[in-house]
């Protein structure tokens, strides 16, 4: 079966996301993380097997922020 994952940095940390299960972790590098969310979904799918019917289409997007809404 073939999952997305999701990785960003925070602070020190990469954090890992498969958005189809809903699964998080972590890891000093890239690499790391995506092992541990490996880990962590196998795990997750033993207790909540799902079945999927279609590969997810993960794509990106522009969006325009006004001025005032930054931080």
């Amino acid at each position: 079966m073939k999952l997305s994952a999701i990785v960003w940095k925070e602070d020190d940390m990469y954090i890992a996301e498969c958005p189809e299960v809903g699964t998080v972790s972590q890891g000093k590098s890239v690499e790391e993380a995506i092992k541990n969310l490996k880990e962590a979904t196998e795990l997750y799918l033993e207790e909540f097997p799902i079945k999927m019917k279609t590969n997810p289409l993960i794509t990106l997007f522009d969006v325009s922020v006004k001025e005032s809404a930054k931080t």
